[in-house]
């Protein structure tokens, strides 16, 4: 495995690197990345951002927003909190299959004194039954990442003032609210990682993934940015992760809305009917699926809105290739409902 440590602090920049690292360059062995961010808020690629967001609290804060590619839920990050990323090739690795992408980040914080650290649910990693982990998942041309949070010392409250998180997920948790089901992972270390830096928290995860003392012993391990691909990554960053429209243009408003949380995630359809048929519909939530959403939303777009066409149009197509865990009966009782 080789790894990569993203220097820059700017959540737009560190998607970019990955984004490159995945699509531009070729490994012989899984790659895992390293990053760290001022205040941002990362959105999931099929979430309405404008619900997503608390924008006042945001503006105000000079908090960064930003959509990523994979999907899952909205998550707030600072300077507190480290990111990783596995990239492996998709033949390797089943889609969804969370639990074994970040098995080598459980196994390395079960090493540093946080015995009770488990992955739960979908995509989350726990820590004596609290989040301290969420993860998302992309696929595309052959190679799969998977990239992950870490609260390590976050400011857990600048997390609920800046996020708008739903009722009926709070709900789904069987808690009263989002505060009381985050935690860092910092306090449950053993006494002598209390006291790291970010980074140096980083580093000793580097250290126990690879199984050495010092990080000398995998120099050749590393992989460096170099200037090539850094004016490549730029360009990505400016066309994509700080482009107005990839982040909120996204979010058109429709006349009905159909949402539900299920297991698998939340999914929330926006459509507009006109003469009975659906003129315009799009897919927002915290959903997973191999396939691009947009595509299933053009399968629909022009037929007679009522249960009976929705069944013959979907009964063509692989729900669960766009929403994992969901199948063709549920997401038609949502729409038809």
């Amino acid at each position: 495995m080789y790894y990569v440590v993203m220097p820059k602090r700017d959540i737009r920049d560190n998607l970019a690197t990955e984004q490159y690292l995945m699509n531009q360059k070729s490994f012989d062995e899984p790659l895992l990345l390293f990053y760290i961010e001022k205040p941002c808020i990362i959105v999931g690629r099929n979430q309405n951002t404008f619900e997503e967001i608390n924008q006042d609290y945001v503006e105000q804060h000079g908090i960064t927003v930003t959509r990523r590619l994979s999907g899952g839920g909205a998550v707030y990050q600072d300077l507190g909190n480290l990111c990783f990323s596995f990239v492996v090739d998709a033949k390797d690795q089943a889609f969804g299959d969370f639990k074994s992408f970040v098995q080598p980040i459980v196994t390395a914080l079960q090493k540093m004194g946080a015995s009770s650290v488990e992955v739960s649910g979908r995509n989350d990693i726990l820590v004596d039954g609290k989040k301290f982990s969420g993860n998302a998942m992309y696929t595309r041309n052959g190679k799969t990442f998977s990239h992950g949070t870490l609260s390590f010392d976050v400011d857990l409250d600048v997390l609920t003032k800046a996020l708008n998180v739903p009722a009926d997920k709070i709900a789904s948790k069987g808690i009263k609210s989002i505060r009381s089901r985050v935690t860092n992972i910092k306090p449950y270390l053993r006494p002598e990682f209390q006291d790291l830096t970010t980074e140096q928290f980083r580093d000793r995860l580097i250290k126990e993934i690879f199984g050495v003392q010092d990080l000398a012993e995998v120099a050749d391990k590393e992989y460096q940015i170099t200037a090539e691909d850094q004016a490549a990554i730029d360009l990505i960053a400016q066309e994509t992760y700080r482009n107005w429209n990839w982040v909120y243009g996204k979010n058109p408003q429709f006349s009905i809305q159909k949402r539900k949380h299920f297991d698998y995630g939340t999914v929330d359809a926006r459509m507009l009917v006109e003469n009975g048929r659906i003129k315009a519909i799009t897919f927002f939530g915290d959903f997973f699926g191999p396939k691009d959403v947009h595509e299933l939303a053009d399968n629909l777009t022009g037929i007679i809105y009522d249960r009976g066409h929705l069944t013959t149009a979907l009964a063509k197509l692989d729900v669960n290739q766009y929403f994992t865990g969901i199948s063709q009966e549920q997401l038609i009782d949502l729409l038809a409902q």
